[in-house]
């Protein structure tokens, strides 16, 4: 059935539906950007968000691409059993969840088995996946959050919040429940102050506000930030990166260190250290541990943390990763490698020389197993053989995951 009374945008792709067409779907699964999935009787493929496998639904679709349709999500006819109310108001609005409308031993079940999918279609390989480890908390848990607003109208700031759901447009977020309590206690003075100096914005601009372990809450990107992981304190600078669910990061750190150091390695290299999360974690498994970051300044402040918590093993360098191996006077045979790149991946240059270098162990972390998998391939081919991979849900009522995958060298 067409609404009559639209007309379809400038640019729309005609066929295989008419624009604002809705369509009674059979939701099959979920994508790793967490859409629901359907296909018609031909195969077409129609993504829609916020319906859940199983369902049976009415869409309504908004854009046809080259191989697959978009559908906004209009009525659920048949739901599933796993189907939850979720706590905020603005989800399906806010783009910042996927899964609030999952119950969240079902998230961590489509998670584990989205990386499964990945590792079979991305690699060709069949590996057991460890089930997801859950956060502690399922809301409550972001450190950090960056709220956004555009540029004033008329003396106004308009919405004060996150980009709405498959649109480039902002919609406003007055409270945040995967935010910490001590964020949303603070976001109602914030946003006044922000909107009752209007003036003072002659464009948009990205709010930074992140909660200390003890309950400060900073706003400046140069305001010093501390966290506690285990027995060990961090401190940087709050605009600087640094993991957002500590409620998590005891048991992910550790299980980073039991893995690199499972093989008997003595020593260790943190090739992104940014504030030495991994490496002073990890140290007291091995006789020296070297860590290097592209800014000095985070140099500075892993160093100032290792100093703090009296670990003497640890040596931290600047530069850059794709240089790093000229620093290491490591036995390769000994020692193991922690790797956290960014959500892009590793760097062929950088993955040219750790092959060189050839580590026993690499211990791989990623925030995006799409990336992580395509270069697992290269490490296959470098020799090495996958020995373990556990997902980590830091993120829950997101799409989002950290996934640690463990390598040997044959």
């Amino acid at each position: 059935m067409q609404d009559p009374n639209t007309t379809p945008p400038r640019g729309f792709r005609p066929g295989p539906f008419e624009y604002h067409e809705e369509i009674d779907l059979q939701i099959t699964s979920l994508t790793n950007m967490g859409q629901g999935l359907a296909r018609t009787a031909d195969g077409w493929v129609i993504f829609v968000p916020f319906a859940l496998p199983g369902e049976s639904v009415r869409a309504r679709v908004f854009r046809n691409q080259k191989n697959y349709s978009e559908a906004d999500l209009v009525e659920i006819l048949k739901p599933s059993p796993a189907r939850v109310e979720p706590r905020c108001p603005l989800f399906g609005d806010c783009g910042g969840c996927q899964y609030q409308n999952l119950a969240y031993t079902e998230q961590l079940t489509i998670k584990r088995q989205q990386v499964e999918e990945l590792l079979s279609h991305m690699s060709g390989i069949e590996f057991p996946v460890d089930p997801v480890v859950p956060s502690p908390l399922e809301f409550g848990y972001r450190s950090k959050i960056t709220p956004h607003f555009d540029k004033p109208r008329s003396g106004e700031i308009g919405p004060i919040g996150f980009q709405r759901a498959g649109r480039r447009m902002l919609i406003d977020v007055p409270q945040c429940p995967i935010a910490a309590d001590e964020i949303n206690a603070a976001l109602p003075s914030l946003r006044e102050g922000i909107r009752a100096r209007a003036s003072d914005f002659k464009k948009g601009a990205t709010l930074l506000i992140r909660a200390d372990v003890d309950g400060t809450v900073h706003t400046t990107a140069n305001a010093i930030a501390t966290d506690r992981v285990g027995d060990i304190a961090f401190r940087y600078p709050a605009g600087d990166f640094f993991q957002n669910n500590p409620h998590i990061l005891d048991a992910f750190t550790r299980h980073v260190r039991e893995q690199a150091a499972a093989n008997g390695a003595r020593f260790l290299v943190d090739a992104y250290c940014g504030a030495g999360l991994f490496a002073l974690t990890a140290a007291s498994a091995f006789e020296r541990v070297i860590g290097i970051e592209l800014t000095e300044g985070s140099i500075t402040w892993a160093r100032d943390n290792a100093a703090a918590n009296h670990i003497a093993n640890a040596e931290f360098h600047a530069g850059k990763v794709e240089e790093l191996f000229a620093k290491v006077d490591f036995d390769p045979t000994a020692t193991s490698i922690i790797i956290d790149p960014p959500r892009k991946g590793c760097s062929e240059d950088f993955l040219r020389q750790l092959f060189a270098f050839a580590p026993e162990t690499v211990v791989y972390v990623s925030c995006n197993p799409a990336t992580q998998l395509r270069d697992l391939g290269l490490f296959l081919e470098a020799g090495y053989t996958l020995t373990k991979v556990r997902p980590f849900d830091l993120f829950p009522q997101t799409k989002h995951l950290e996934c640690v995958m463990t390598l040997r060298k044959k």
